[in-house]
Formats: structure tokens, C-alpha cells, sequence
């Protein structure tokens, strides 16, 4: 029997705006949380998870100028008591990539954690689970601060690419047992704090610009049905 992709249109990337080399170009994963944002910027919304992420990005930097900065903005779980609030990352790593394993049986390092922003911070753990388990959330703050799906692959493609990258984070939930409901009532006031971040720590040259246009790619991502998820 032959399996026909399911078009997931979520995962169709929205660039808001136009990239200039003088000013960022804000990625974030979905547009609830880069709601709060004004017009100073463009916007790539790529998706959730690490493919999407990363794919969006490198394609949408593919086809033209590419920006002074990139900003991933996005929310994060707490793997550890007392984290609230943003956190700008210091280093990111995959949690869901044996790169130790890999290195012994081919003596190579693949997904090897990467240094960003300032060097101060947190330590970011991506990975393509969204954390709704206290275990697992106790396994993972023996590496890692926070939780993402798209952190690492953002700032894949940017080093790849040699655009400076900043992982600015919002703590959304405790990455436990609440997290299902945790996480969507925070979004909007995510993206208050998100964008009053921007307002403090972005700055545009005061220059004229068009007003923004919202961009959907030409590529549209798809998923295997035995792997789509379930309607409730």
C-alpha cells in the first residue's frame, strides 16, 4: 500500500516584513509568540521543531540579502527551580542527539554544543519533544536550564551561514505534567515580554522603510500520515 504525504499547512513558512543586512531578522516558531512584536523587523515564523526550523531559515536565507543579526524568540521549559522570566542563551545543545555515541562508532562529532550570543546565560536544550514529563525533565537539567524544539537549529544554520545569532527565551512552564496547559496560556503574555525585549535590547537605524509584507516560500513541508498526529 502506498502512503501519500499529509500537507501540513502550518509548516509553510511566513516571512513578515523584508531582511536588510542593518537590521535583525526575528525567527520564532510559531506567530503567538512574536504577536506582540511592532514593524521595526522582519519576522520568519517557521514552524515548531528542529526540521522545520532549520529548513525555513536556510531557505528563506537562500534567496536574498541576508540580515545583520538573527533573533530566535521563542518560549522554553524550566528543567531547574527558581528559572523565570527571559533568558538569553549561552550555549545550546541537542538533547535528543547522542553526539558521544556517534563519535565512538565513527569517530567523527556530529551536533556538538554550540557557544552563542555573549557567552552568558543559560544553557538551552533542543530537542523534537515538547517536555511534558517530570523524569525527563530531571534527566535533562543534568545537561541543560531550559527546553526548545528550534534553539540549536537556528543557531546551526546562522553559524553555518556566519550571521550572528542571539537565543532569547521565555520561561513558559516547569516542562512537567502541566506543560499542556502551562504553555498555551502563557503565550500571550509571552509575547509581551518577548517584545518589550526587543523594544529594550534591538535597535533599528532610523532610516525609511516599506511597510512589512507577509511572505509565504514556494515549499511546503509535509508529513508521513502514520506519523501526523491525531485529532483530539
Amino acid at each position: 500500500m502506498s502512503l501519500h504525504p499529509v500537507t501540513d499547512h502550518a509548516f509553510s513558512p511566513l516571512l513578515i516584513g523584508e531582511i536588510r543586512s542593518d537590521r535583525p531578522l526575528i525567527v520564532a516558531a510559531v506567530e503567538e509568540e512574536a504577536a506582540r512584536l511592532d514593524d521595526r523587523f522582519p519576522l520568519l515564523v517557521t514552524g515548531m521543531g528542529k526540521v522545520n526550523a532549520a529548513a525555513a531559515l536556510a531557505l528563506t536565507l537562500s534567496r536574498g540579502e541576508r540580515p545583520g543579526e538573527i533573533v530566535n524568540l521563542g518560549t522554553a521549559g524550566a528543567l531547574k527551580e527558581g528559572l523565570s522570566g527571559v533568558h538569553e542563551i549561552s550555549r545550546v545543545v541537542q538533547h535528543d542527539f547522542d553526539t558521544a555515541l556517534l563519535h565512538r562508532i565513527s569517530g567523527r562529532v556530529h551536533g556538538a554544543p554550540l557557544t552563542v550570543g555573549a557567552g552568558r546565560g543559560p544553557t538551552l536544550a533542543t530537542g523534537d519533544t515538547f517536555v511534558t514529563d517530570s523524569a525527563v525533565r530531571d534527566r535533562l537539567a543534568l545537561q541543560a536550564d531550559l527546553v526548545d524544539m528550534e534553539g540549536y537549529a537556528v543557531a546551526t544554520v546562522a553559524q553555518h551561514l556566519n550571521i550572528p545569532v542571539r537565543l532569547v527565551k521565555f520561561v513558559s512552564d516547569s516542562a512537567d505534567e502541566d506543560a499542556r496547559t502551562t504553555w498555551p496560556e502563557a503565550l500571550d503574555h509571552a509575547a509581551g515580554i518577548l517584545a518589550g525585549w526587543v523594544a529594550e535590547h534591538l535597535h533599528a537605524p532610523r532610516t525609511p522603510r516599506r511597510l512589512p509584507r507577509r511572505t509565504r516560500t514556494s515549499a511546503v513541508f509535509t508529513v508521513n500520515p502514520l506519523s501526523a498526529p491525531h485529532a483530539a
